[in-house]
């Protein structure tokens, strides 16, 4: 995939549970939506797994992802859970003229987005993640950013010296 979900933007969520999609995260939809040919596009939202976020994929992606578990033996234990976390537990989503999509209720439950929380306005971070996007509530992920870095990289190390283990 050429284009790629990079950057970190904070949103506010409004009442009715509406969120804008950063703009530069909805050129790589419209780009992994082969059915998009101007007006709306669409992507998968998947809620499914132990995780404090939701993960976005495009289309294209999706469709890679859904042939890798077809090539899985059926009726495996590592099938049926990706085919319940990556299938079951997702929802095809579509942008609104706007651009925004309305967090749906799994969603919001997963993120720990209450309805007080969303009567009073409240704001979640697209963190793009190449190939992907997660969507999560703020708070929740400055707090786990600031806990995986401390575990990870020892202060002042280069950050790129997590790469060494792949060879490249």
């Amino acid at each position: 995939m050429a284009e790629a979900f990079r950057g970190e933007y904070n949103q506010k969520v409004d009442a009715k549970a509406r969120v804008s999609i950063p703009a530069p995260f909805r050129r790589v939809i419209e780009a992994g939506d082969p059915k998009f040919s101007g007006g709306r596009s669409s992507f998968v939202l998947v809620y499914g797994g132990d995780r404090s976020y939701v993960e976005c994929y495009t289309i294209s992606e999706m469709e890679r992802i859904e042939e890798r578990i077809r090539s899985l033996p059926m009726g495996t234990p590592k099938r049926r859970y990706l085919e319940r976390n990556m299938i079951t537990l997702a929802l095809n989503m579509e942008l609104d003229e706007d651009g925004r999509i309305v967090l749906p209720p799994k969603g919001r439950e997963k993120l720990g987005i209450s309805p007080d929380e969303l009567k009073g306005g409240t704001e979640a971070t697209f963190a793009g993640t190449l190939n992907k996007f997660q969507i999560w509530k703020a708070d929740t992920y400055a707090a786990e950013l600031a806990a995986e870095e401390e575990v990870l990289l020892p202060p002042g190390a280069d950050m790129l010296s997590l790469l060494e283990e792949t060879g490249l």
